[in-house]
């Protein structure tokens, strides 16, 4: 999915689109797959035992629930991934994130301090990291999971370099 168009000035092109990086949703996925595993294992043996004759209905009833609570916490969890949006353009960082109330923050490359990456062993298997923007603000801005961390800071920094020599042609998406 690409980012809206309406929210771009006039000449400004899209570098990077990413969503956070897939691994945000495999905890709440497994969690998901357990709950259905275990809920419908319970389900079946409540079906089928003699020993929960009076208590079969409202111990199924409550394992369906168990299960439907699991399934919307983690539809909420892919639905908050989708919404999120981290983007460079050649002229800015942009990060969205929400539904129903959006926030987000824009730093103009120009504002740009410095920036840095950091990612542990899993994250460096999975090729994800956080992205640490250091600009006019007070404290520097982390970003979590990016995909592909390494690529998207060698392409702020040398946009920030650019930005330093005083040139301002766009990049070329990539």
């Amino acid at each position: 999915m690409s980012y809206p168009q309406d929210v771009l000035t006039d000449g400004e092109q899209v570098v990077v689109h990413n969503h956070p990086h897939i691994k945000a949703l495999v905890g709440r996925g497994l969690l998901l797959l357990l709950a259905t595993v275990l809920c419908g294992w319970g389900a079946a043996w409540a079906g089928t035992s003699d020993s929960v004759d009076g208590a079969r209905t409202p111990l199924q009833i409550a394992l369906t629930v168990v299960w439907l609570v699991v399934l919307v916490l983690f539809l909420l969890r892919l639905i908050s991934w989708a919404t999120t949006h981290f983007v460079i353009t050649d002229r800015r960082v942009m990060f969205r994130k929400g539904v129903l109330t959006r926030s987000g923050i824009d730093i103009p490359v120009r504002r740009i301090n410095s920036v840095q990456f950091r990612h542990g062993l899993i994250d460096r298997m999975l090729r994800t990291g956080t992205l640490i923007i250091e600009s006019a603000s007070d404290d520097p801005l982390e970003f979590d999971d990016i995909p592909r961390v390494e690529r998207v800071h060698a392409l702020l920094y040398a946009r920030l370099e650019d930005t330093l020599d005083g040139e301002d042609e766009p990049i070329a998406p990539r």
